[in-house]
């Protein structure tokens, strides 16, 4: 409960601050991100944030072991399955739910409660799926691009997704006060240390903040197709480039 309610303040305090936005929206994306004047604030907030979270994610990079840093993840990784095998059940994957129960079970008992993750090993897939996904499974396909306090890239869709998600979420639902605030700190820096490699391009970009957002918003319409998003329609660009030129012959 204690996720949801964080999950709940940083959507609410975006809605909020979102009132204050207003006009310093740059509109580099108007289509994909009409709130860009708010998300740039909160990302200013979270990079600053990022300042203090970085340097211990750059030490926990140093003295954890590569295998151990793996097992981290896949233990973490293993944890959001429940959430997967629901929304699989709910989009009507009802084999690919079966293979992510089965996946669940295996890593949870031979696996060490995930920490090995052998179920990779023995060639089942592996299938990340949430409310987001399922939403837009649904028809709710389009939806505002949002940076939220700490969690970073969403949509708004996304966003009330995870919400919800969190209700079945086994850390949300087993433990609480100081021992789930460890959890998720401890998964924030493991998750950081993961992104250390891709600090050196958004450095170099000439604006990170569009950098971050079209790269998440790409990667986030590979998942909602399942990894095969459909094709931009490049004929109209093409008719409309055509339209726009002189006859050369007048």
């Amino acid at each position: 409960m204690r996720r949801m309610s964080r999950l709940i303040v940083g959507i609410t305090l975006s809605a909020l601050l979102f009132a204050c936005a207003g006009t310093q929206n740059r509109h580099t994306d108007p289509i994909n991100d009409p709130w860009e004047g708010f998300n740039r604030k909160v990302y200013a907030f979270n990079d600053r944030l990022d300042k203090v979270v970085r340097p211990v994610s750059v030490g926990y990079d140093k003295i954890m072991p590569d295998p151990v840093q793996r097992g981290v993840g896949n233990f973490f990784r293993n944890l959001d399955s429940p959430v997967t095998i629901v929304n699989q059940l709910l989009q009507g994957k009802f084999k690919q739910s079966g293979v992510s129960l089965g996946r669940f079970l295996l890593n949870s008992t031979v696996g060490l409660l995930g920490f090995f993750d052998v179920a990779s090993k023995a060639g089942i897939p592996y299938y990340n799926e949430d409310l987001g996904q399922t939403l837009a499974k649904w028809g709710y396909k389009d939806s505002r691009y949002l940076v939220l306090p700490i969690l970073g890239p969403s949509t708004f869709r996304d966003g009330t997704g995870r919400l919800a998600d969190s209700y079945y979420h086994p850390v949300g639902r087993a433990i609480h006060g100081r021992e789930e605030w460890g959890y998720w700190i401890v998964r924030g820096i493991d998750q950081r240390a993961r992104f250390l490699e891709q600090d050196s391009e958004l450095e170099q970009a000439f604006d990170p903040y569009v950098l971050l957002r079209d790269v998440w918003l790409q990667n986030r319409q590979y998942e909602l197709y399942d990894g095969d998003p459909p094709m931009a329609d490049y004929d109209l660009y093409l008719e409309d480039y055509s339209e726009e030129q002189p006859d050369p012959e007048n």
